[in-house]
């Protein structure tokens, strides 16, 4: 199991970064993204803290601890150069918050997203066809989201991104504990979005694939 969106009290989660991290080694994962919301104003000061933790973390047990953000309701257009500045202070995973059906997010974050250093779009919900196909020519991942109201979407997500051969993972969104599902509840999101048990697996290797790459 690997999830590459979580929240922690840094932002709006419930647990500090360090039992986060545990309670979901006890769950069996084998990676995690601690990736909390951010603007222009916080996010040297969420980043800075999650680095040194994800490196006091890594090598202490079996999960591997990648620091990140989730820019979150900026306007657009100042999404690509937080992008950039989130790289530089050291996100390994890098998100947007898109266009979830369930809360104000500004028109054409997804766009501007896409335009930018990021490795997922988030619960992108009236996702256009223009952009799943952006984000395919760019590599990014498109997120299924297991989180109540965000999910919402997620059948046109996943018939759009088999049209256009678009990259996809699948990840909790998780802000308290019960919210780290496992993995046999992770597999009930992606077959009840439209996935075979065959995607299923490519979805979960995508997400090894990014952690792979970025840790």
């Amino acid at each position: 199991m690997i999830d590459l969106h979580t929240h922690t009290i840094l932002s709006d989660g419930a647990l500090l970064p360090a039992e986060l991290v545990r309670r979901a080694e006890i769950n069996g994962y084998k990676a995690i993204a601690l990736t909390d919301h951010v603007d222009s104003g916080n996010m040297e000061i969420v980043l800075n803290q999650l680095v040194k933790v994800s490196k006091d973390l890594n090598g202490q047990g079996g999960i591997k601890v990648l620091p990140g953000v989730e820019i979150t309701h900026m306007p657009p257009s100042l999404i690509p150069k937080l992008a950039e500045q989130a790289r530089r202070l050291g996100a390994k995973i890098v998100v947007v918050h898109g266009e979830s059906p369930v809360e104000p997010v500004a028109p054409k974050t997804n766009w501007f997203g896409l335009q930018g250093d990021i490795d997922i779009l988030a619960h992108p919900g009236m996702i256009t066809e223009e952009e799943i196909q952006m984000a395919k020519e760019k590599g990014i991942y498109l997120e299924i989201s297991a989180r109540r109201g965000h999910c919402l979407t997620n059948g046109r997500l996943v018939s759009l991104a088999k049209k256009y051969e678009a990259n996809l993972v699948i990840n909790t969104d998780a802000h308290q504990p019960k919210e780290l599902f496992t993995k046999d509840m992770i597999r009930k999101v992606g077959l009840g979005a439209g996935l075979t048990e065959e995607e299923l697996q490519i979805v979960f290797h995508n997400s090894e694939e990014l952690v792979n790459k970025r840790f």
